[in-house]
């Protein structure tokens, strides 16, 4: 019974959220798609009916079979100037045929599971390919609006349209003009916005002409009717017929994936199955073309009504197929009252609105926009076939370049060395930057040069290794630095190089200890702990390494750092302008720069054993801490005093020994004095906290006892108290590397840290 009721409760749920938001959705997209695509018709050379079978079989078809929730089907502008052009060249029986076969491809394709490869696509030659349609469209449009009729060509529409603006002045010009100011003007009244401007534009285009009695032309539906007629096998060249239905299939679902992966940008519900919405399409596209309808894919204006609307669900697609077929059943006769020239004007419309600015500037933001522009160009001037070509092509040729492109980067260092750094690709069309730049080194010259190169060719590597040979001869020195990965070295050796690209090896992470670096006296092969590239020790670390690990980072700082902060240490070099001073343990596990994030010039940094702030004026003095205390608050008038401590501090440890630790060290024995506030303030405390560790609960301690020791400055607690400077305690974690904020009731961690 439990299980029953819990049915129960969803089938309502579900009834409910359909009623009162998928049902509404479904009007507001029936009342955009009605208009929509008794236009597309018009401009595809297809019955009116058509159109109208079309949207019906995309929402009842294409609705509950594809793989998209909220997107809605039908008939589209874009495959517009195919069917216009099919119908010219085939008729439209045999049209039909090529839309059905389309979509027996399209299923094909779908269960093989192809329609991610669609997306491989450039978007910048979809949205060109659909921006040349609506120009297209505009243009062709446009002389019906002037009371002409279009060409053949959008060329040949050009040429003649100072004509038919100059000698048009009927009242078809007026309905047009009326149609798209409504269409431009309604979104920007709030009251009647409910209704959609299509269907607005329209009814007011077609009660003015009746009002005034103005000679136009009008739809007629009853003569779609009498012209809709079963599909026919195409006569001909089957050659163009398989392309025509391999164009169709290709246009029509690259436009329905694309706008599958758009709808899910707009809507929180299940993300879109693309092979699922692939062979729905297909499917919806075989059934139209049975039943003599347009080509159908999904729709990015109805798809984007539907969700605005408020769709929830499939319902609100199924539903509008529904309305639409109502429509044509039952009120097809309110059709005859729409001017052809308002339909015209609509689609002009939308013509305009498909070259879309802001889909421009995202591709220029890319390097894409001439991709865009002279696919938009070619399917104007050449054709819609012929255009995608053009664009699919010139997106190949960037690709390649974006692939093959090297930069090579040659200056002249303060120690007369020459540094040479090649980043990228470097193949045979790099060749000529490589050895423009490499000419300008003189002979004889040192030579450090860096290679971080994900690949490297024959032609590049002989001509490298020709001016290496080259250079050598005449008295010079190269040393060669691999970064990314050994292509140079492998070829020189004659070794086998990986004809393919290399993906990025382990970083050489800088905040890493050295000897977890690569190339470190304990690194191997990285291996991957977590977050943490970490090779296996293999060999305990000698005492004698220390100072060649030093040589060789400064030598991997001057060649690799150096450069870059060069600019910024040269604006520094006469003062420092920071307003921080950091009072930390000089323990090697601590280093500030790591753990706050900072670089040169932010922090007035002081290190000593147990980061101590010896009070005001108390035995034994350290002119050290004071001196950087009144430096720092005097000349370099600091904002923040920060005492970082942290866990396992060695200093701790000592003061809880009661100085067995420090037999035999006086000056730690004296130094550890200063101290001795926090070792009392521990004991006061002993009673609270007893779940943290003893050790733990020192150091923390001993963080907020320096605080209140800073304040025993007489600069320092003015300025505190004229709100001039913040006193801040940090604790650092070493086993979690997490860091903590102190103050005198506790602490807390830092945001957005991990542990």
């Amino acid at each position: 019974m439990n299980g029953d009721t819990h049915s129960s409760r969803l089938i309502t749920q579900r009834v409910v959220s359909v009623l009162r938001h998928d049902l509404p959705a479904s009007l507001v997209v029936f009342l955009v798609a009605v208009p929509l695509s008794l236009g597309i018709a018009v401009t595809s050379g297809a019955p009116l009916i058509a159109g109208l079978i079309a949207a019906v079989i995309g929402g009842l078809v294409a609705g509950p079979l594809g793989g998209s929730v909220v997107q809605v089907s039908g008939p589209a502008a874009g495959l517009a100037l195919i069917v216009s052009e099919l119908v010219r060249t085939y008729g439209w029986r045999a049209t039909c045929m090529i839309t059905l076969m389309a979509g027996v491809l399209q299923i094909v394709l779908g269960s093989f599971k192809v329609a991610r490869t669609a997306l491989a696509v450039s978007p910048a030659v979809v949205h060109g390919m659909l921006a040349g349609v609506g120009v297209v469209i505009a243009l062709s449009q446009l002389h019906v609006v002037l009371g002409g009729q279009p060409e053949r060509s959008a060329v040949e529409n050009i040429l003649e349209l100072p004509d038919q603006i100059v000698h048009n002045h009927s009242h078809a010009v007026a309905v047009g003009v009326l149609t798209i100011a409504v269409l431009m003007l309604w979104p920007r009244l709030p009251r009647v916005r409910v209704v959609p401007a299509p269907l607005a534009a329209l009814a007011i285009a077609a009660a003015t002409a009746g009002v005034f009695g103005w000679d136009i032309a009008r739809a007629d539906l009853s003569k779609g009717f009498s012209e809709w007629a079963t599909p026919a096998v195409p006569s001909g060249d089957w050659h163009g017929i398989a392309g025509a239905v391999l164009l169709v299939a290709l246009i029509a679902g690259v436009e329905s994936l694309l706008c599958s992966v758009a709808a899910d940008r707009l809507h929180q519900g299940p993300r879109a199955d693309l092979d699922r919405e692939l062979t729905g399409q297909g499917v919806a596209n075989l059934v139209s073309g049975a039943l003599g309808g347009l080509p159908v894919a999904g729709v990015i204006v109805r798809t984007t009504t539907n969700v605005s609307a408020g769709a929830r669900s499939r319902w609100s697609t199924v539903m509008h197929g529904v309305w639409v077929l109502l429509f044509a059943v039952c009120f097809g006769w309110t059709v005859t009252l729409i001017p052809l020239e308002a339909l015209a004007a609509l689609l002009v419309f939308i013509g305009v609105r498909m070259v879309n600015l802001g889909t421009a500037r995202g591709l220029h933001g890319h390097g894409e926009l001439p991709i865009y522009v002279l696919t938009m160009g070619a399917v104007v001037v050449i054709g819609l076939a012929e255009g995608v070509l053009v664009g699919l092509g010139l997106a190949a040729l960037f690709a390649l370049r974006r692939l093959t492109r090297v930069s090579v980067m040659v200056r002249l260092e303060p120690d007369d060395r020459w540094h040479v750094v090649v980043t990228g690709s470097l193949t045979f069309v790099g060749v000529p930057l490589l050895t423009d730049n490499l000419r300008a080194i003189p002979a004889g010259a040192t030579v450090d040069l860096d290679l971080n190169v994900d690949f490297m060719d024959n032609a590049a590597f002989e001509a490298l290794h020709g001016w290496r040979l080259e250079h050598e001869r005449a008295g010079g020195t190269i040393v060669i630095d691999e970064i990314h990965d050994e292509w140079y070295t492998s070829a020189a050796s004659g070794t086998r190089v990986s004809s393919s690209k290399t993906p990025p090896r382990a970083p050489d992470r800088w905040w890493l200890p050295r000897a977890y670096r690569r190339g470190g006296p304990l690194s191997s092969i990285p291996v991957r702990h977590g977050d943490v590239w970490v090779p296996p020790r293999t060999e305990p670390r000698r005492r004698g390494d220390a100072v060649p690990d030093l040589l060789a980072g400064a030598v991997d700082y001057q060649r690799r750092t150096a450069p870059l902060i060069q600019p910024f240490l040269t604006r520094m070099a006469r003062r420092q302008e920071t307003s921080h001073l950091f009072i930390t343990c000089a323990d090697s596990r601590v280093v500030p720069s790591l753990i706050t994030a900072s670089g040169p010039g932010d922090l007035f940094t002081v290190r000593n054993i147990g980061n101590l702030v010896p009070r005001h004026g108390a035995p034994p003095s350290d002119d050290s801490v004071v001196a950087a205390i009144e430096y720092a608050t005097t000349a370099l008038d600091v904002h923040t005093i920060t005492v970082c401590g942290h866990s396992r501090c060695g200093a701790m440890a000592t003061l809880l020994s009661a100085g067995e630790k420090t037999s035999g060290l006086p000056g730690l024995d004296r130094w550890l004095c200063h101290g001795h506030h926090t070792l009392a303030r521990y004991i006061l405390s002993s009673g609270e906290e007893e779940d943290e560790a003893p050790m733990d609960r020192l150091c923390r301690i001993n963080v907020m006892q320096q605080l209140d020791n800073l304040r025993t400055y007489p600069t320092v607690a003015q300025l505190e108290r004229s709100g001039r400077l913040q006193l801040v305690g940090l604790y650092f974690d070493i086993g979690t590397a997490r860091v903590h904020v102190l103050d005198r009731e506790g602490f807390t961690p830092v945001a957005g840290v991990r542990s």
